[in-house]
């Protein structure tokens, strides 16, 4: 079909905005698989802490007994900062009442049995969302595809086309995980949701019609500035997610400690015994922003020479290159924090939160509501 005096193939706009919808209807129906994989698999879960807790009880009253003429050996496992455990033994000798030797020692926390627990229905339904996220992220992924080919040319040039490509990312970060073989499952639910999320905001209030790039935007290192800007978003939501995580674990392992029945927030105590421990959380959150922050790093850096190439200047402090700024400063303090002892664990946590939150803001609020050289949101 030839193109209109536009530029714009109307016929490939329209399979491209069909994607996007459908996409948006299969990622809901992924949440829903994942929803019911949480809700099923908090019986099996449930039921292996009991008798996990029970079996621990009877160990203990054995412990307790005393045994004329031998030494007794007693321990008690207490949490540990790090989500793990440490275990104190102390030996004592029967019948002398007298503490020979106290040592103690740490062992690495259990990750949880995943969202499905021990439930087979439960993993049925997992194993159903992945299905629906891959068939999502098919449709999502052709969808951006499509847009490009309508007009020919790479397809982010507005805040509608960059959400798309933004949640192609999301998902794609999980599934690669997935396809690496980590057990990640967990992170399903929080993938969709933001996808679902992000694409209905691109539909319903972001969407512009298919159209050419204004002049400034005409370069190849759009495919490369903005490119490495849409990987760095989805691995940096993968991250956040992780750490949010992280966060409702280790107060729930607090309440445990403490002897406070359920979960922070009145979320039930399954939801926490089935995610991993918090020193793999804290662990992956961690390396997944280490390992894209060079990329933001460059990001910027090719936003530089393309300003330059466009504008004259490599640096003229536009709110954009300001709040990207702002965010790289944030990141690498959350990673010099995290390789600090004092800044380990929740201080991080809520450092790399923060972070996020000002690549948000430069993503829509600066877009949205800030006026400047890089507003090609296509809103309003």
């Amino acid at each position: 079909m030839s193109l209109l005096t536009s530029g714009v193939n109307p016929h490939l706009a329209d399979l491209s905005n069909k994607c996007i919808w459908s996409a948006t209807g299969v990622y809901a129906l992924a949440m829903f698989a994942h929803m019911f994989e949480w809700t099923f698999g908090s019986k099996g879960a449930v039921a292996r802490r009991s008798v996990e807790q029970a079996s621990l009880a009877e160990a203990a009253a054995e412990a307790a007994l005393p045994v004329p003429g031998k030494a007794k050996k007693v321990t008690v496992t207490v949490a540990a900062a790090d989500g793990g455990t440490t275990t104190l033994t102390r030996t004592a000798l029967a019948g002398a009442g007298a503490t020979v030797v106290t040592s103690g020692r740490g062992e690495a926390a259990v990750d949880g049995p995943g969202a499905a627990g021990t439930s087979e229905r439960a993993d049925l339904f997992g194993r159903i969302a992945v299905s629906l996220t891959v068939l999502g992220f098919m449709l999502n992924a052709g969808g951006v595809l499509l847009r490009g080919l309508s007009v020919l040319r790479w397809p982010w040039g507005n805040m509608y086309e960059f959400s798309c490509a933004f949640a192609v990312t999301m998902v794609g970060a999980y599934l690669v995980l997935l396809a690496l073989g980590k057990p990640v499952r967990w992170l399903g639910l929080p993938a969709v949701l933001a996808a679902c999320l992000t694409l209905g905001m691109a539909t319903s209030v972001l969407y512009t019609d298919s159209e050419q790039l204004v002049p400034a935007l005409h370069s190849y290192w759009l495919a490369i500035h903005v490119t490495a800007a849409i990987i760095c978003g989805g691995a940096f939501y993968a991250a956040f997610a992780t750490t949010a995580l992280y966060l409702g674990r280790e107060s729930y392992d607090k309440r445990k400690a403490a002897g406070l029945a359920g979960g922070p927030f009145r979320i039930p105590a399954s939801v926490f015994e089935r995610l991993p421990a918090t020193a793999t959380l804290d662990k992956l959150s961690y390396r997944i922003n280490a390992m894209v922050f060079p990329l933001w790093t460059f990001t910027i850096i090719a936003g530089a020479i393309w300003a330059e190439a466009a504008w004259g200047k490599y640096w003229e402090w536009d709110p954009k290159e300001t709040w990207s700024f702002i965010t790289w400063v944030v990141y690498a303090a959350y990673l010099h924090a995290r390789a600090t002892a004092g800044w380990k664990g929740r201080k991080a946590g809520y450092l790399a939160l923060l972070a996020f939150a000002c690549f948000l803001f430069n993503y829509y609020g600066v877009n949205i509501f800030v006026t400047g050289k890089h507003s090609y949101a296509g809103v309003g």
